[in-house]
């Protein structure tokens, strides 16, 4: 099974090139990317071996094919980006996510956030969870300031690199 730094090299690379469909089978796994007008698709397969192993799905909780978005819901979404952007402070640092997954604002879904708009943290400080094939990833802040603004919802897919939070520093 190809390790999530692979998965991310391997999807920046065919994103940088003019390939326009990707796929590679290892031992079991199947990995098949393709764009679609500027978007790329990531599906990766994987067979049980043994009874240790975890059980694959034909799409993890990290893929999900461009076709069964929904247009209009992109579209607002990439609306409420541009408004969110176009507020945006030249001093505000951004946290972005360092993997594809889905973003979680908090450790459980009775908790409560990690942080909000308006809360302070720390370098250390976990600010949300990025999901990606089963493994929870908390993210840390790496700066101290205030968050000034929380830039996705909550069981969102996000992709490498998407902007998550506005932090102004201290």
């Amino acid at each position: 099974m190809l390790k999530i730094q692979e998965i991310r090299e391997l999807i920046k690379l065919i994103d940088e090139s003019s390939i326009d469909e990707f796929k590679f089978e290892q031992n079991g796994s199947k990995v098949t990317m393709k764009k679609q007008s500027d978007q790329s698709t990531t599906k990766v397969d994987t067979a049980e071996k043994t009874t240790h192993s975890v059980q694959g799905t034909s799409e993890p909780a990290f893929s999900q094919p461009a076709e069964e978005k929904n247009e209009t819901e992109q579209v607002k979404n990439v609306s409420n980006l541009e408004q969110k952007i176009d507020k945006r402070d030249e001093d505000l640092h951004t946290i972005t996510s360092p993997m594809v997954g889905t973003y979680y604002e908090s450790p459980s879904p009775d908790s409560p956030p990690y942080v909000k708009k308006g809360d302070e943290v720390k370098q250390d400080s976990v600010v949300c969870i990025v999901e990606a094939m089963k493994l929870m990833n908390e993210i840390e802040a790496e700066i101290k300031g205030e968050v000034v603004e929380v830039l996705v919802e909550n069981g969102q897919l996000v992709e490498y690199g998407q902007e998550l939070f506005l932090v102004k520093p201290e």
